[in-house]
């Protein structure tokens, strides 16, 4: 869905990997309906594999993430494998080091509990793997929510898949510098959980 010079550059990676044998492709949306659910559901119809790989723009995957992915789908009833996100910025400033601490906090402690005690826990939106019949059982991806990944997160526990997180494996990505991108991205988290509290609840 870009609009800015991030297109030309895609583009001309695009055709360099293409020419090395990489299948490769570069999809690009005029219309962006549903913003990243309606991009993720638009991606799916071209995409060809039975797992896929989800990264926000911002997230570096170490490169043998799917090596220590993938593994974990030898489990049938395993729909989604979430790896722990790290931070290339931690050390920007002391807004950075406090989101650090407490994005650590969800991943080092509440994700562990969860996955060890049998309890459900979500797809934080990126740094992941779905298997895509988890996606279809649960209804694909929607966008009557803020926050697509955790609808669609309940929505496949629901239907039965399981969850696997694997803490040792860190994708980094760059945490929000500025007090205005802390405060839309926090709230964007937070209506999109009640959101999908209120969708999902009854």
């Amino acid at each position: 869905d870009s609009t800015d010079d991030t297109r030309t550059s895609l583009r001309r990676l695009v055709r360099r990997l293409r020419r090395i044998g990489l299948d490769v492709e570069y999809l690009h949306r005029l219309d962006r309906t549903g913003f990243k659910a309606g991009a993720l559901a638009a991606g799916m119809q071209t995409a060809s594999g039975d797992l896929l790989a989800l990264f926000d723009a911002d997230f570096v995957p170490p490169k043998d993430f799917l090596l220590r992915a993938v593994p974990h789908f030898a489990d049938p009833a395993v729909g989604m494998v979430q790896a722990r996100w790290g931070h290339l910025n931690r050390e920007a400033s002391l807004l950075t080091r406090l989101q650090a601490i407490f994005l650590d906090g969800h991943f080092l402690v509440e994700h562990i509990a969860r996955e060890s005690l049998g309890r459900w826990f979500n797809f934080n939106g990126t740094a992941g793997v779905w298997r895509r019949r988890a996606i279809e059982d649960a209804g694909g991806w929607t966008s009557d929510t803020l926050t697509e990944d955790l609808d669609l997160s309940y929505r496949a526990q629901m239907a039965g898949w399981k969850f696997v997180y694997v803490p040792a494996l860190v994708s980094p990505a760059e945490l929000p510098e500025t007090m205005n991108a802390f405060k839309t991205q926090q709230h964007r988290w937070a209506k999109g959980s009640v959101q999908t509290a209120r969708k999902l609840l009854p």
